[in-house]
């Protein structure tokens, strides 16, 4: 059981009357990145207050007018999922805790790799915990800081750990975002009339009619005050950059903008480049919504082969990838999609999908095309083969559920049911033009981990995954 992976949405509000409303619109757009989890927390500038709870964010907090006792001007918020056996109501985020300069919030998105060691050795030193996750271990290090505010207590417990982190804090002085020194996982800020907000993507502004505003910069910290007084500073050693090319083949919506870049016009040319590398003699292409339908399109205008709507997808149960138990993934994957049968039938058929982890639901959506008619099934992927687990938040499984890492291109495509599987290359897709001139962590495809220091603790806890 994996204790310390989490892949989450962050959302953070500044000089806003109702903060606690906005921050929920804003998790409601970010809701894709966690569907175990919600929790708001607010400052009215002398006293934080709180509401979490397992579930969706419609389920936990109900309607925006059912969040009236969450009074205040500043909040940041949460929306998680984790892995097997940490769905439990003390892990729900944001975390808040009181400490020797009063009431602090924490909202994390990443994986600190060495969080299991830190939490032995604070355990050992009388540390006690209330929660199996990294973030609470960020806290407890910010609560033993010798140094005098919170903004440099704030940079002394993040530059003790090692990983992957986005995070935001709150206090009732303070608003603090910051991101990790390689810049794994994406956090974007935004500010107009007084108002500062941050998120971990720009569809989180559109829905809140707020500018896209930028990226943070790998290693920043962004310190807002209750003036609006707005500061920036970078407290830890430079290191090169490493962002998580995933969060272009599969987690941000299309309509964001993460690592200053639009997710869409990336995945668009991921379906190009894929076409090229790929080609299929088929009849139609059709995608495996939602996530890979902008890929579909664009394989679809440079082979020339028609786009069709092939599946339909159920809008009413949450993303099988991002379910934290295997179980729950089968049966989304035989209850999310339905196939349009007049579309399929007696067709030569590439299905563009964005990544193959486990191999379960591609064999599940096949076996489904197949049995509405389909003559041939040219299964393409608009990503490497997955071959590597995820140690940076994203819950890519251990070796042996990883399809890729013991079968052959010609062995996944028995085991799934395709009369031909074809990836895109690890090459093909980081010389795409448009990708942003920056460091991208590959890992899960190469093997090549960025941040390669992981203490045995934290490994024991990864490997057991």
């Amino acid at each position: 059981m994996c204790k310390f992976r989490d892949h989450c949405g962050i959302f953070g509000i500044s000089g806003c009357p109702d903060a606690a409303v906005k921050t929920y619109m804003g998790l409601y757009a970010l809701q894709h990145r966690g569907q175990e989890s919600a929790g708001i927390v607010v400052s009215d500038g002398e006293n934080l207050n709180e509401k979490k709870g397992l579930g969706l964010v419609s389920q936990v907090f109900g309607s925006p007018d059912q969040l009236v006792e969450l009074e205040g001007d500043a909040a940041i918020g949460h929306v998680r999922y984790s892995t097997t056996g940490s769905t439990t109501f003390a892990n729900c985020q944001p975390f808040m805790i009181n400490y020797k300069r009063g009431q602090i919030a924490g909202s994390h998105n990443g994986n600190l790799i060495n969080a299991a060691g830190l939490r032995s050795e604070m355990e050992s030193e009388g540390s006690i915990f209330r929660t199996t996750t990294d973030t609470e271990v960020i806290l407890h290090l910010l609560a033993k800081s010798p140094k005098h505010t919170t903004p440099e207590s704030v940079a002394d417990a993040l530059s003790k750990v090692e990983g992957a982190f986005s995070i935001l804090f709150l206090t009732p002085e303070y608003l603090i975002a910051a991101r990790g020194p390689r810049g794994v996982r994406p956090l974007v800020m935004t500010e107009v009339d007084g108002r500062v907000a941050f998120a971990s993507e720009t569809c989180a502004f559109d829905l809140l009619d707020l500018p896209r505003g930028r990226s943070l910069e790998p290693g920043e910290v962004v310190i807002v005050d209750r003036k609006g007084s707005i500061e920036s500073f970078f407290p830890f050693p430079k290191v090169k950059s490493a962002a998580c090319i995933f969060e272009f083949i599969y987690f941000s919506r299309p309509d964001s903008r993460i690592f200053d870049t639009n997710v869409d016009k990336i995945r668009r040319r991921m379906g190009h480049r894929l076409a090229i590398e790929q080609p299929a003699d088929a009849d139609i292409v059709i995608s495996v919504p939602d996530s890979s339908n902008t890929a579909a399109l664009g394989f679809s205008r440079e082979s020339g082969i028609p786009f069709e709507l092939g599946l339909i997808r159920n809008h009413y149960i949450g993303r099988t990838f991002i379910q934290p138990r295997q179980a729950i993934r089968d049966f989304g994957s035989r209850i999310k999609y339905n196939p349009v049968r007049g579309v399929l039938y007696n067709k030569r058929v590439v299905v563009v999908d964005d990544s193959i982890v486990r191999g379960t639901t591609s064999k599940a959506l096949n076996s489904i095309i197949r049995q509405a008619g389909a003559k041939e099934i040219h299964l393409r992927v608009a990503s490497p083969p997955i071959k590597h687990p995820c140690y940076y938040g994203i819950d890519t499984p251990t070796y042996d559920q990883l399809v890729a890492s013991y079968s052959s291109v010609e062995e996944t495509a028995r085991y799934i049911g395709a009369d031909s599987l074809g990836y895109l290359s690890l090459e093909g897709m980081l010389a795409i033009d448009e990708l942003p001139k920056i460091g991208f962590c590959d890992a899960c495809f190469s093997g090549n981990y960025p941040i390669p220091r992981v203490d045995e603790a934290s490994k024991e806890k990864m490997n057991s995954c």
